[in-house]
Order: structure tokens, then C-alpha cells, then sequence
């Protein structure tokens, strides 16, 4: 429901509030697939993070991981032993190595991917109003804006 009469402390309240039970809920459809898959929950998280955008180093894991270098060294040798992941020089900077999936990881991160939209709960909502969320916790979390669209396009893609 609506309340337009709400204080912006008490909606500030309310949207944190929805924001911990959608991570719950996302972290409760992942928890059985990772256990089917013999990882732990912050493996599961590294397969996610190590699909989405460039590569990384394990520094760089650490960081999106919330975690000291030494505990992400740590994720990815196991993950490693496993055959989910494998170091490979950087392309730059030759004291560090870039951190990759393999194609059993690919897979298993692809098995992730299905399972997560399709027991999204945004799922729920109609396609234009996920791209209005997007946006919107796009612009909350401070993400930078994609370029600009192309003319004739609106901020969803689609033709005026």
C-alpha cells in the first residue's frame, strides 16, 4: 500500500525493511542449489560475481566480497581443487592473475543464473516495472548512468 503520509524516516525504514527480506528470500533459493552442488553459499556468490562483467583478480573479489584478501585466496582455491575456477596471468600487470571459470564453472554459474530468474521475486513484477526498479536501485546504490541513449529511445530502449 501507498501511504503518501508516510515520514521520509519511516519510508527509509520501510524500503530497507524490503530490501533485507528480498535478499532473504533470494539467499534462501540459492542456499538449496548450492548445497545440490556441494558449495557454500559465498562460493555460490563468487560463480555469481565471477559471471558478471570483467574479469577480476582475487584483490578485486575480496573487495566485492566484503572480505579480506586471504579469505577470497582461500574461496577460490577450493573452488579451484573443485575444477570451477582457474588463474591465468593478467593481461597487464604480471604479478597478479585474473581469476576465471572454467567450463564446468560456466555451467554451474549458467544452473545458478536459470534457477535465480526463475524463482525471482521480481518475477512478480510486470516487465516495466522491473525497469523502473532497475533504475531506480541503480540510482540508489550510486552505479554510474549507462550512456546515453540513442535518439529516439527513451531510458528503457524502446521507440518513442
Amino acid at each position: 500500500m501507498y501511504c503518501s503520509g508516510m515520514d521520509d524516516a519511516r519510508l527509509n525504514e520501510e524500503l530497507t525493511d524490503h530490501l533485507f527480506a528480498i535478499r532473504t528470500q533470494l539467499h534462501a533459493e540459492l542456499k538449496d542449489l548450492a548445497r545440490a552442488a556441494g558449495l557454500t553459499d559465498t562460493q555460490t556468490d563468487v560463480l555469481w560475481r565471477l559471471s558478471r562483467g570483467p574479469e577480476m583478480t582475487a584483490r578485486h573479489l575480496a573487495d566485492r566480497l566484503q572480505c579480506d584478501a586471504s579469505t577470497a585466496t582461500s574461496m577460490i582455491d577450493r573452488l579451484e581443487k573443485r575444477g570451477l575456477v582457474r588463474r591465468v596471468p593478467h593481461p597487464t600487470d604480471r604479478r597478479a592473475k585474473v581469476i576465471q571459470l572454467t567450463d564446468e564453472g560456466c555451467a554451474l554459474r549458467d544452473r545458478v543464473i536459470r534457477h535465480s530468474a526463475e524463482h525471482s521475486p521480481f518475477a512478480r513484477l510486470d516487465r516495466a516495472d522491473r525497469l523502473r526498479l532497475h533504475a531506480l536501485l541503480r540510482e540508489a546504490a550510486g552505479a554510474p548512468r549507462p550512456a546515453e541513449t540513442s535518439a529516439g529511445e527513451d531510458d528503457h530502449g524502446r521507440g518513442q
